[in-house]
């Protein structure tokens, strides 16, 4: 009882200690003015492998030269509702940066991963690779159609 009351007693104390700022509960402010940073490979742990076509449904995929800019847009709207929670263009957010991601990743490990990101999770390892450097936090499924994905993915080459 004696230790309850001690401790009990120290945080209190440690409470009600004068600070010339007075803290704020947690707060989370997407739009708070960061310095941008952009994403390179060296600051991630997880090696870049453009050979690896990951766990799904795409084997093989060919953007050609130009960017389908209509195409691209349908992906920006579809991005912006399903992945902007834990993907940010320029930085890390809950999960990796996405500019550059054809620098790191093939177009096919991308589309499985926006696809399949369960078994991808379970079986890939790139994909458990970036599971551990984000704190198990889990990619959820997301249920897109192959050509919302198709699109998403031709919306990455912009960014």
């Amino acid at each position: 009882m004696k230790k309850i009351s001690f401790i009990f007693g120290l945080v209190f104390l440690m409470s009600c200690g004068s600070s010339e700022e007075k803290k704020k509960g947690f707060e989370y402010n997407r739009t708070q003015k960061v310095e941008k940073k952009s994403y390179t490979a060296k600051e991630s742990s997880v090696p870049v492998d453009l050979d690896n076509k990951g766990i799904g449904p795409i084997k093989s995929i060919d953007f050609g030269n130009d960017v389908d800019s209509a195409l691209a847009d349908q992906g920006k709207a579809v991005f912006n509702q399903k992945c902007t929670a834990c993907h940010m263009a320029e930085r890390k957010l809950i999960g990796p940066a996405m500019k550059g991601i054809y620098e790191r990743r093939s177009p096919e490990w991308v589309m499985n991963m926006i696809l399949n990101p369960t078994e991808m999770l379970k079986q890939d390892p790139i994909a458990i690779a970036l599971l551990k450097e984000y704190n198990n936090v889990l990619m959820l499924n997301q249920n897109l159609t192959n050509e919302e994905a198709r699109s998403i993915s031709e919306y990455l080459r912009t960014l």
